[in-house]
């Protein structure tokens, strides 16, 4: 109905299919969720649901967001996130969202936080190749030159060079899903999924 949740990544480890392959697939705790607020072309310009993720204590909530659950009449979050959605009549405040919107075989796209690896040079960060060992050589692992000629004369923008390497948005699409175990809300998908465990991770389903 929403086409999407929130979880949390559990892990990596693998199970066996049917013919007796073994599959790697990441392990992640999907929900419930609840709907705190819809949004409606009338209103707001487009049709959106958001979207509450693992319970918070009301003592540790910003009294403007206190607010905004108290006004809704839900706990609080931890996590607020917005999905789009095409029939908003379908959904209330206060609806629950669970893993059993998912099936196996479903494709989803899951949207998570790349793992941090702080300042890198631009082997580890782009791959690029090192420089001669031997023969007296001093420049081992350096970008090399970065410049350019007389026009123009410049370090053009977007040039590959060291700096921060993760902690960024990344989503990895058309991912299939394995199993789905309602009992534990949780939900396997073939391969890894970005981020760190415990973190956060959204789901959407393709098509």
């Amino acid at each position: 109905m929403v086409g999407g949740i929130l979880a949390k990544k559990l892990g990596m480890t693998r199970i066996f299919a049917e013919d007796g392959n073994v599959v790697p697939v990441t392990v992640l705790e999907a929900g419930p969720c609840t709907v705190v607020q819809k949004k409606t072309v009338e209103k707001d310009g487009y049709n959106a649901v958001q979207l509450g993720f693992m319970p918070k204590k009301k003592s540790r909530v910003p009294k403007p967001l206190l607010g905004h659950f108290e006004k809704a009449g839900t706990p609080c979050f931890y996590h607020l996130r917005e999905f789009k959605v095409s029939n908003i009549e379908a959904v209330e405040v206060g609806q629950q969202v669970t893993v059993e919107e998912f099936q196996p075989g479903d494709v989803v796209d899951v949207t998570g936080t790349s793992k941090g690896r702080g300042f890198a040079g631009v082997i580890k960060r782009h791959g690029f190749k090192r420089g001669p060992e031997t023969h007296g050589s001093r420049n081992h692992r350096r970008p090399k030159s970065i410049g350019c000629c007389t026009f123009p004369g410049r370090v053009i923008k977007g040039k590959r060079m060291p700096g921060h390497m993760g902690n960024k948005r990344v989503t990895i699409k058309n991912l299939k899903v394995v199993d789905v175990r309602p009992e534990h809300n949780l939900i396997l998908v073939k391969g890894a999924v970005p981020g760190s465990r415990n973190s956060l991770v959204i789901i959407k389903k393709v098509g």
